[in-house]
């Protein structure tokens, strides 16, 4: 089992940064990939960044050159910094821990960027 808290999450106008937390507890050494979701009202839960085990990124094309993935292995944490935030990036950003076969996800923390 594997728990996982979001944080960081606010209000931001655009062109303006923020960074979100993810916490993981539990069976945290078998973790495979974490990854940052987003969810936009009235859209489908989409990738946005991922981060294996073995340093690996991906980052989806909307988000690349402007959002990085890094983790504090000390401290079970995963990090999405985001700058150049954009209206578009508006949604609610959600953890998303994977430990073959298992996938646990977060609560979600909102992201709101203003024009």
């Amino acid at each position: 089992q594997v728990q996982v808290v979001e944080s960081g999450g606010g209000l931001v106008q655009a062109g303006g940064s923020l960074r979100l937390s993810c916490a993981a507890s539990g069976t945290t050494s078998s973790i495979n990939i974490i990854g940052w979701y987003r969810q936009a009202p009235g859209k489908q839960r989409e990738l946005v960044a991922t981060l294996s085990s073995g340093g690996s990124t991906y980052y989806a094309d909307s988000v690349k050159g402007r959002f990085t993935i890094s983790r504090d292995n000390a401290k079970n944490t995963v990090y999405l910094q985001m700058h150049s935030l954009k209206p578009e990036d508006t949604a609610v950003y959600y953890c998303q821990v994977q430990v073959a076969p298992w996938a646990y996800w977060g609560q979600g923390t909102q992201v709101t960027v203003s024009s």
